[in-house]
This record gives structure tokens, sequence and C-alpha cells, in this order.
């Protein structure tokens, strides 16, 4: 972890600590105090995108520890999110399985057919792997809308998630259930790339020729990346099936998956911060230009007829070509280099 000037760590504890200096935690709880109020001050839509940010930072995360930690590139993301949800949505709604059980087991049902289409990441990197991960995406997205036990191309209806015969229904209780389930993913996936698993991953990143040199077992190590990027996913997917009260294979596109790689390298492959300072930009730009998208007609109205809300896709790809030229490393670089004024600050000790 990268400390302000002058601060030292004098114990291993020290070094292991997440939030170190007084200025990390006084900001920390600055944020859980805004995050914890926020329903009193956002509106029924705001809670709304908060949601889906949310969602969208968990799978992120795991996609980050598969392709920013892991080096491991996937562009089928969306379709292992859609394997978590479908198989929440029939467990919760067809057997009655309690939320919380079927949640685990739709992350570790993504998480095993993630491995099944990992396999060829032995033999196969870089593109090529990219294309069989894509292969996965449609795959699983022709398996959903023809399977008579998802629904088919109609989806099908999925039951309020529900703890201790608590059903989860209102905008604000959803935000409260998708709050905490993001920040332990977040926590987890932080102390996941500081075990030894995670330094084999990022050893296998930067050559896996001399990581399995080293002794790693890259075929072990590179299964487990995806089961864990993909069991990230399969929590991401049943959370929106249970929120949304349905799930379709329309509600996973390709596109999704083609998003998700652009948050991890706009926020910062192999961060923590990346996949969430990634979403938050992704997710908000569209946003602005949904709000911005009726001024923008009636202000320019010679323009095509639906110009305007299709701009996004044109936005999002110039964000990444401008990150890709001026700021590789993406905001959470950025967000390092903001750092280093702490020593600025009163509360760095």
């Amino acid at each position: 972890m990268d400390l302000p000037a002058g601060t030292r760590n004098y114990s291993y504890s020290e070094d292991v600590t997440i939030f170190r200096t007084g200025t990390q935690k006084f900001l920390l709880a600055v944020l859980i105090l805004v995050l914890l109020t926020a329903p009193i001050w956002f509106g029924g839509y705001w809670l709304t995108v908060a949601n889906l940010i949310g969602i969208t930072i968990i799978s992120v995360t795991g996609l980050n520890i598969l392709t920013g930690y892991c080096g491991q590139l996937s562009i089928g993301h969306a379709g292992f999110m859609s394997v978590g949800a479908y198989t929440s949505a029939i467990l919760t709604s067809r057997f009655g399985v309690p939320f919380l059980a079927a949640l685990l087991c739709a992350g570790f049902l993504a998480g095993a057919v993630g491995m099944i289409f990992g396999i060829p990441s032995l033999r196969v990197k870089g593109f090529y792997l990219a294309i069989s991960t894509i292969a996965a995406q449609f795959i699983i997205i022709w398996v959903a809308k023809h399977w008579t036990l998802t629904g088919g191309a109609a989806g099908m209806e999925v039951m309020p998630a529900s703890i201790l015969g608590f059903e989860i229904k209102t905008p604000t209780e959803k935000y409260y259930l998708v709050l905490a389930i993001t920040i332990i993913a977040i926590f987890v996936a932080k102390n996941i790339v500081r075990t030894r698993v995670g330094r084999a991953f990022v050893a296998i990143r930067d050559n896996d020729l001399a990581a399995e040199v080293m002794g790693i077992n890259l075929f072990r190590y590179k299964l487990t990346a995806f089961f864990i990027g993909c069991f990230y996913a399969g929590i991401a997917g049943s959370l929106l099936a249970h929120i949304s009260f349905s799930t379709s294979a329309d509600y996973f596109p390709f596109l999704d998956s083609v998003l998700f790689v652009g948050m991890i390298i706009i926020g910062g492959l192999g961060t923590t911060l990346g996949p969430i300072l990634g979403a938050l930009a992704i997710r908000l730009l569209d946003v602005l230009v949904t709000k911005l998208s009726p001024t923008l007609q009636s202000a320019f109205p010679n323009l095509p007829p639906g110009f305007t809300s299709g701009i996004a896709p044109l936005l999002f790809g110039l964000a990444i070509i401008l990150f890709l030229l001026f700021e590789p490393r993406g905001l959470a670089h950025r967000w390092t280099i903001f750092k280093s004024a702490y020593r600025l600050w009163p509360f760095s000790y």
C-alpha cells in the first residue's frame, strides 16, 4: 500500500492494515456515513441507479481479478452473470431455496461454468482467449433462450429476496442489500489479491513462463482465477434478478461484457479501486446522457431521431481511447497521485 511521505510501518500488523493513516480512516468514516444515509437524500430513481452501480461493481471486481490481476482476458462476463441470475431465480421460485443459499449457489455454479470455459486458457492467450470467452457469452445466452426451465426467450419472474422471513421489496431495502454485499465483495477481493493466490495471479499476468519455472501451476491458478471472477459475476447476476423481480436473456447483452472490460481499463487494471471508479464513471456517464438527451434533441431538432439517446456508446468508446492514450493506468493511478498530497493534511498520522 502506498503511504504518504514520512509514514513508515514498524510492524507486520501495520504493514497489512488496509486503512493505515488517520486521513484514510477519516475518509472511510465519512464515506460510510454518506452511504448509510444515502436513502434519506436520494430519490427512488437515484437509489435504482445506485443499486445498478453496486451490482456492476461486484461483477467488474470479479473481472478485474481475472483480467487485471491474472491477465486472462474475458469478454463474456455478462453471460456468466446470466448463469447466476437464472440459478438463483430457479432455486428460489421453483424449489423454495432461501435467498442467501441461492445466492451462494448462483456464485458457485457461475464459477463452475467459468472454469469450463477457462480450460482453453492453458493453450491459448490474448486475442484467442478473448474469442473463446465471447463464444461462452453466446452459448450461455442461447441456452437461456431455448431452455424451458429458464422460461425461454420470455424469461421468468423472480421472487423478492427474503432474509429471515423479511422480504426486500422497496428501493431502500434493495439499496442496503446491494450495499452490504458490495462491501463484502470488495473486502474479500482486496484480501484475495494479498494472499499467495493473488501473488501467483500477478506472476502469471506479468510472465506466465517465468511463473511456471518458479513452480506455479498455471492450469490450477488460471482456473482458480476464472472461478473467482465468474463467482463474482454469478453473485451480481443473482442480485440483479432479485431486485428486478424478473430475469431474461435480454438483461445480459454482449455489449455489457464489452462495457465491463472498458470499466476496468478506465478505472485501472489490477487495482482494488479501479472497478469501483470505472463502474461509477461509466454508469454515471450513461445516466448523464439519458438525462441530457431530450434537451439536446430539442436544441438540435435537425438531428436524426434517436441520435442523442444513442450517443452513450460513442462517448464510452471515446473515453476508452483517451484513457489508453493519456492515462493507461486508469483513474486509480490518478487517485494515487492525488493522495501524495496527504502530507499536507492534518490527519496524516
